[in-house]
């Protein structure tokens, strides 16, 4: 994909090379200009292109019906550049002759849903629908995640995309612009898709409860909203189900995210939540994350669900409905996890790659091949039901923790968050969890010319073999992703990252010596290449 020079473009347009926006199945971009080394390349312009790209993509599959044209939901997160970027988008919609059905602040499992819910009075189902979201990346980031009825788009159809926004970007004028502005507004309408999103997670808490008005009364639930989109959570769902709510903090959109990362793998974020819990006497915590497709929870002690604790609570949960059912799971979840959902559950645990595209489109693979599966999930707070579209909707999963309190008070069973507590007991935690980024100097003379990704293969492969003559150590014999491998009562992870020059490490054990011999062998293996930063690992092995 060739960078736009300015010679094709109108000349008050930036140079962009479209193709390195693309972040796997997503497109992220500086959209707010203010920090240093990072200018901007997410313009109004290249969001009007990429708009009508995928309007164009989406012309390409869809035939509209003889009623109606086709028409595509917009919503955003609650970032600065939101609103900029909203209208960009509806230009850019509108320009290729569709309809654009503005929802505004939203969260990015609603606009999936918008492609499902069926009622013309909220102007459903769209044809397509984006959402204007960075997750959890700093408040000068943005960019777009893009559905159809199929659910989310993958890597090559994000790579079309921006193969044909590249070729529209090139044929922009002042002029062209203008007009697209003017024509825009007749074909805008807004609603409050959001409303209707709300009741149905609503109703999913009550018929789980038997039909009950209010099956969380009494229930105190705080929720931390991390002033992303998810501040509906305490008083569209919570509330009509009776729970008390006192005590949430951070509901208010602010993309500036003044109190913490939204993010529920930052320990600041967790930390945040466990002290609102404890500080409130509440029953149970809820985080989410910007734009509410990761979640986590506290029960009432402080003690987080997040990471292998999620994924082992939504386990147990699934393979109550569904016995015997395959959990597919990142690669980096622990073999405890494993243990656990095997042993403990009678489930099988599926370890796959980082990605939560990746896990979901595996478990969907699996169910096509004659394995059952019900739950994708990564340690991320990504996670997706088979019963919820393969959705990665965190919104849905804290119903799924809803429906378990509902249910046991409606058999008399209720004691606070201790349903949820129980169900995680007997997972086995590492007494030491570590993750270590080593990165690659891509202008290392040792890089020679190639691939930060061939470079990293060489790594693994070299790491690979060493471990093969080591009597101390096992390779996994089953793994898709990197090298994984079992000694001193723990396990390594090293992978090569999926989109940038980075080496993560992930080392846990049950003790800091065994954790420091499992990272000196990674270290023995990677001194060998220079151009790799070994500075973390170092300072692990040495500092403990």
């Amino acid at each position: 994909m060739a960078v736009i020079s300015s010679a094709s473009a109108a000349p008050s347009l930036e140079n962009i090379d479209f193709s390195k926006l693309q972040n796997g199945s997503d497109i992220r971009g500086v959209a707010v200009a203010g920090v240093e080394g990072e200018p901007v390349n997410l313009t109004e312009s290249v969001t009007e292109a990429i708009a009508a790209a995928f309007a164009a993509w989406l012309l390409d599959r869809k035939a509209a019906d003889g009623s109606r044209g086709l028409r595509v939901s917009v919503g955003h997160d609650s970032r600065i550049s939101a609103q900029k970027l909203q209208d960009a988008v509806s230009r850019g919609i509108a320009s290729a002759g569709l309809d654009v059905v503005q929802y505004g602040l939203a969260s990015t499992p609603a606009m999936f849903n918008s492609t499902l819910t069926e009622d013309e009075k909220f102007l459903c189902p769209v044809d397509g629908s984006i959402m204007i979201t960075a997750s959890h990346l700093p408040y000068n980031r943005n960019g777009f995640k893009f559905f159809t009825n199929a659910g989310g788009l993958g890597k090559a159809d994000i790579r079309d995309i921006l193969e044909r926004a590249a070729n529209i970007y090139a044929t922009f004028s002042s002029e062209n612009l203008k007009t697209s502005e003017r024509a825009t507004s007749a074909s805008i309408k807004r609603v409050d898709y959001m409303s209707v999103y709300t009741s149905d997670l609503v109703k999913a808490v009550r018929r789980a409860a038997g039909n009950i008005e209010k099956p969380l009364e009494g229930f105190h639930i705080v929720v931390d909203a991390g002033n992303g989109a998810g501040g509906f959570f305490a008083g569209k769902v919570l509330e009509p189900l009776g729970a008390i709510t006192s005590g949430s903090q951070f509901l208010e959109p602010d993309g500036l995210f003044p109190n913490h990362i939204p993010n529920p793998e930052d320990k600041a974020a967790m930390k945040a939540i466990t002290r609102a819990v404890l500080d409130n006497n509440a029953d149970l915590g809820i985080i989410f994350d910007t734009d509410v497709d990761r979640s986590a929870a506290v029960d009432s002690m402080g003690h987080e669900f997040n990471r292998n604790r999620l994924i082992a609570l939504m386990s147990a949960i699934v393979l109550e409905e569904h016995p015997g059912t395959t959990i597919v799971t990142d690669s980096v979840t622990s073999d405890g996890l494993t243990s656990f959902i095997e042993k403990k559950l009678g489930g099988k645990h599926h370890r796959f790659k980082r990605g939560y595209k990746n896990v979901i489109d595996e478990a969907i693979r699996l169910n096509s091949v004659g394995e059952e599966s019900h739950l994708a999930i990564e340690t991320s707070g990504h996670g997706a039901l088979k019963e919820n579209h393969w959705l990665d909707d965190g919104a849905f999963l804290m119903v799924k923790l809803l429906n378990k309190l509902a249910s046991a008070r409606a058999l008399g069973t209720s004691g606070g968050s201790k349903v949820l507590t129980d169900l995680v007991e007997g997972l086995e935690e590492p007494a030491v969890a570590v993750e270590l980024r080593l990165k690659i100097d891509q202008n290392h003379v040792d890089m020679k010319g190639g691939s930060f990704r061939d470079y990293g293969e060489a790594v693994l492969k070299h790491l690979e073999n060493m471990t093969n003559s080591d009597p101390k150590l096992q390779k996994a014999p089953v793994n898709y992703e990197g090298v994984r491998v079992s000694g001193y009562g723990g396990w390594f992870l090293l992978r090569l990252s999926l989109h940038d020059p980075v080496l993560p490490l992930n080392i846990e054990a049950p003790s800091n010596e065994d954790a420091v011999k499992l990272g000196l062998s990674v270290l023995a293996a990677v001194k060998e290449f220079p151009a790799l930063d070994m500075s973390a690992l170092c300072k692990f092995v040495h500092a403990s």
